[in-house]
Parts: structure tokens; C-alpha cells; sequence
């Protein structure tokens, strides 16, 4: 049983004459993805990681329902095909075989 360990670092980079865009120092990651629009935050409880896939793949390809696909609304049906049509199973959750499958 492999485990996925995503390790997030928060890293000031100097915008325009030195000032940093956004002050993150002592904020959760919670709040830093409402604050921040590059940071997605997925908000499903089960097949986590094919959500996360949908919703990248539509930010790619510009799909006109990403924005709904972030807010956990319309993605269900689209997870469902994608593991249907992969035939990949992610009941015990997903690790690196899984994103190679992908």
C-alpha cells in the first residue's frame, strides 16, 4: 500500500520594486487557496485525486465548466467516466501506480 505525500512550500517572490503580492507567513493552506486563485482546493471526500485530474484538465483544455468543476459542482458524472474508462479503482485510495495510469 503505497502513500502519496504532496509536500506544499510557501516561497515569497519579490514583485514589481521588492513587495510581495500576497503576505502568507502564518496562514493555513485553507485560507491561502481562498486567497490565491493559482491554489485549487478539491473538495471531495472520495476519488480525491481524479477530481483533482478533472479539474486540471479542464483549467488545459479551457472547458467552459471549470469554474463549476472547482466549486464541486457538475464533476461527479466526469469522475465517474474517467474511472470508468480507465478502469482504474481507487477505493484504497491512489498513489504514484495510479497517477502512472492515468
Amino acid at each position: 500500500m503505497d502513500r502519496l505525500i504532496v509536500v506544499i512550500h510557501s516561497v515569497k517572490l519579490p514583485v514589481g520594486f521588492g513587495k510581495t503580492a500576497v503576505k502568507s507567513k502564518g496562514r493555513p493552506i485553507s485560507v491561502m487557496a481562498h486567497v490565491k486563485h493559482s491554489i485549487i482546493n478539491v473538495k471531495a471526500e472520495t476519488n480525491c485525486l481524479a477530481h483533482a485530474l478533472i479539474i486540471a484538465i479542464a483549467r488545459l483544455t479551457m472547458d467552459p465548466n471549470y469554474n463549476s468543476y472547482r466549486d464541486g459542482r457538475k464533476i461527479r458524472p466526469e469522475v465517474q467516466n474517467l474511472l470508468k474508462t480507465t478502469r482504474i479503482n481507487l477505493e484504497n485510495g491512489g498513489g504514484v501506480r495510479e497517477i502512472q495510469q492515468f
